[in-house]
């Protein structure tokens, strides 16, 4: 599921890109074309819709999973503020630990519950700026059809942060490489880490 969210997210990205640049939200900011993907509106957002579909189906199994088998409760929760800070403290003296990669700390904790939310709300803004006459209530969540493409951007821009650093940081602790080309550490039997 993380390789197909990855691909999926990357084809998203870069349309995206494509379909900004055609009707842009900063008169500054243009995508180089190199960066993005459907060579024009058109292509991009048949591009932007197969990867969407793919994204979602892939979203909502890994949903469905990670609730089902109780993983998202037993390796994101609880996040507490006093272990959130002294993760924080440890990161930035670099002496954050990375000898058990099966359990993750408060920050990543924190940034993995927002990374779903956030794509939660890229979906729900994204079903805004697609059909804002069908869904106008949902548009009108987003203060309208700007506001959704607004909503989306920022969205897109978070998500393009959380990718920038969640691979500089698996670069940092090449281990996790590994794990994630073979679907995770080997763990023990134990309660905790299976």
């Amino acid at each position: 599921m993380h390789w197909v969210n990855a691909l999926s997210m990357l084809i998203m990205i870069g349309s995206g890109w494509e379909i900004y640049n055609d009707e842009v939200i900063f008169g500054w900011l243009h995508f180089p074309h190199w960066m993005t993907v459907g060579d024009g509106p058109e292509g991009a957002l048949q591009w932007h819709f197969f990867a969407m579909w793919v994204l979602m189906i892939n979203g909502l199994c890994y949903l469905a999973y990670g609730f089902a088998t109780g993983r998202f409760r037993r390796k994101l929760l609880p996040i507490s503020p006093r272990e959130l800070i002294a993760t924080i403290g440890d990161a930035l003296r670099f002496k954050l630990g990375h000898d058990d990669i099966t359990h993750y700390n408060a920050v990543q904790k924190l940034l993995y519950v927002g990374i779903i939310l956030i794509i939660v709300v890229q979906v729900l803004s994204g079903f805004a700026v697609w059909k804002p006459i069908q869904l106008s209530e949902l548009s009108a969540l987003f203060l309208g059809f700007q506001g959704s493409r607004l909503a989306h951007f920022v969205g897109m821009a978070l998500i393009v942060g959380f990718l920038l650093v969640h691979v500089a940081l698996a670069l940092l602790v090449p281990k996790t490489i590994g794990a994630m080309l073979t679907g995770g550490p080997v763990v023990g039997d134990d309660n905790d880490t299976h």
